[in-house]
């Protein structure tokens, strides 16, 4: 017999805000070069600075990504809600202070018995997408209003983030969303992933040893994922 159980919208509201939080300041430090960066002429201040445009980029990247699969799954009936990770967000924190990131803070939890192939792909392509309307609107705010000093690195971080966290679950490896989105519709994911792959390289300069360090941290987080949530 399939139990529906409770998720508490106090206990995920805490979780979505502990996540945000801390994932904006591994972002900070990372952007500064990592906490020992912080001695340096204006380091401080800069880091100051980043927080906000940090705490932006998350919001409207990681927290409204997670969002997104929790809404389109209870369309199809499922129960979900977002749960922070404990041993996640220390690896995220700790990694930051190091100036690099890999942000594994929590994700959004799904119970149901009766998703199809097709249910599943369209829940996990749902966070990608939303990364991508994201990145979207930032980059009509640029070209449009050609924004400049801080409004500038507020765009172009918000652009970076959604568009890297949109590259990086889309790749095929299990449990990121592209592997549920490959396994539903393969012409789907070559197209979403080939969009966002070009965009990747155009906005970010992202380099073939860049993608081979995000390719091997997704594997990592695959191969772990079930002992750090």
């Amino acid at each position: 017999m399939y139990v529906r159980p409770n998720i508490s919208t106090k206990r995920e509201l805490r979780d979505i805000i502990v996540a945000d939080l801390i994932l904006t300041i591994a972002i900070a430090f990372t952007l500064i070069g990592g906490i020992e960066q912080l001695g340096g002429t204006g380091a401080i201040s800069k880091f100051v600075l980043l927080i906000p445009i940090s705490f932006i980029g998350v919001s409207l990247s990681f927290v409204l990504h997670e969002l997104m699969h929790k809404f389109v799954a209870q369309k199809y009936g499922a129960i979900a809600g977002f749960q922070s990770s404990t041993n996640g967000l220390l690896i995220t924190l700790l990694t930051g202070l190091f100036g690099f990131l890999i942000g594994i803070p929590g994700a959004t939890v799904i119970y149901t018995n009766k998703f199809t192939k097709k249910e599943n792909g369209i829940v996990s392509l749902a966070g990608p997408l939303t990364n991508f309307v994201v990145f979207a609107i930032f980059v009509a705010i640029l070209y449009i209003f050609s924004p400049t000093g801080y409004l500038l690195s507020l765009v172009s971080v918000v652009m970076f983030i959604s568009i890297i966290l949109a590259f990086f679950n889309m790749l095929p490896i299990f449990p990121l969303d592209g592997s549920k989105v490959l396994a539903w519709n393969p012409p789907i994911y070559i197209l979403t992933m080939g969009v966002i792959f070009v965009l990747t390289v155009m906005f970010t300069g992202i380099s073939l040893l860049e993608i081979l360090i995000i390719f091997i941290i997704a594997l990592f987080f695959s191969m772990f994922y079930r002992n750090i949530l």
